[in-house]
């Protein structure tokens, strides 16, 4: 069967094709209200699907946004990605996904892959902005490169990032509030960047535990970020004779992973274990208990890198072409703390 074209349907709407591609591209011209009537009901009959390549390559714009984030199988990261899907959505734009499993080569990967399909921008959730793929994604052709939850590491970066330090510093004077005699912080891996966001949080919960008098040493735990693996550390940790009374964990994921461990053992959650969380993932509500997190702008945040990556905000104001936007962090007290409620 013969590919429908726009020859076709000008001919069944009987106008030029000039008006069809007016009406299917909203513009440069106005079109009449009755024509336009007319085009889009001999588009519906002949099943005309237009050639968005082509017009991207025509107008120099592909209304594509590359998004590349380290594993959209956790919650958090397939959070991130829909509220920047649906934000995109909202301006006209579609977002592709790429997964870098937390290694550098698939990161720069995709990077090049998104440059190859001349996308209007990129937001990056990377794990190192100074790796080589991230540093080379400042394209020639200007293409605007935009990271989302990571601090970009030079001040001619773009980065929209959440207040990771002040949100773990409230948190954790919350449960030392609670009358413990410290708090230890599960989740702060040693290999990660000055600027990643566990790194920043761990500071936080370094300066609550300063601010309190109290010493840092021997107290950070190092755990992976997927629960069934940060499982196996809390195991370990849990099971120690000197085992903690008061945990923070970096992210959800291994918050739960902890409840889980603290399940297997028999600790009561919170009366032998106070547990809190960073991030508020929607499972937060329906954790055994219930688990007090640290909530983001989501939203608002996935909206500010869409805007920045397309240099304009809805309302047609001009973005930043440098430097990064703080949005607040708050925290959500919920049972795992100690605190009665939800």
């Amino acid at each position: 069967m013969a590919r429908v074209t726009r020859d076709d349907v000008a001919r069944t709407a009987g106008t030029s094709t000039a008006v069809v591609s007016y009406v299917i591209n909203d513009g440069p011209r106005p079109v009449a209200a009755a024509t336009r009537a007319r085009v889009l009901a001999a588009v519906e009959e002949l099943g005309y699907r237009p050639n968005r390549v082509a017009q991207a390559m025509a107008r120099r714009r592909s209304d594509l946004i590359g998004m590349v984030v380290p594993d959209a199988r956790q919650p958090f990261f397939a959070e991130l990605a829909h509220t920047v899907e649906r934000a995109a959505a909202e301006r006209g734009k579609l977002v592709l996904i790429g997964n870098s499993d937390y290694a550098d080569e698939r990161e720069a990967h995709y990077i090049r892959a998104f440059l190859g399909m001349q996308v209007d921008g990129l937001i990056l959730v990377t794990q190192d902005p100074s790796a080589p793929g991230v540093a080379r994604a400042d394209a020639p052709d200007g293409t605007p490169v935009v990271l989302l939850h990571h601090r970009a590491e030079t001040e001619h970066g773009l980065a929209v990032v959440a207040d990771d330090e002040g949100g773990a510093r409230e948190v954790v004077g919350h449960l030392l509030g609670h009358g413990h005699a410290t708090v230890h912080c599960f989740g702060g891996t040693f290999s990660l960047s000055p600027s990643d966001p566990v790194t920043v949080r761990t500071a936080g919960w370094a300066a609550a535990l300063a601010e309190a008098g109290l010493a840092t040493e021997g107290r950070l735990v190092g755990a992976p970020f997927d629960r069934v693996r940060a499982h196996r550390e809390a195991l370990a940790l849990l099971a120690r004779a000197d085992r903690p009374t008061a945990v923070f964990c970096a992210t959800d994921d291994q918050a739960i992973g902890l409840l889980r461990a603290a399940d297997d053992l028999g600790l009561r959650v919170p009366e032998d274990l106070a547990v809190a969380g960073f991030d508020d993932i929607a499972e937060a509500v329906i954790a055994g208990p219930p688990l007090t997190s640290v909530a983001t702008a989501q939203e608002e945040m996935a909206r500010a890198a869409v805007d920045l990556v397309l240099g304009v905000r809805a309302d047609g104001e001009p973005t930043p072409t440098a430097g990064a936007r703080m949005f607040p962090a708050r925290m959500v007290v919920r049972r795992s703390c100690g605190c009665t409620g939800t």
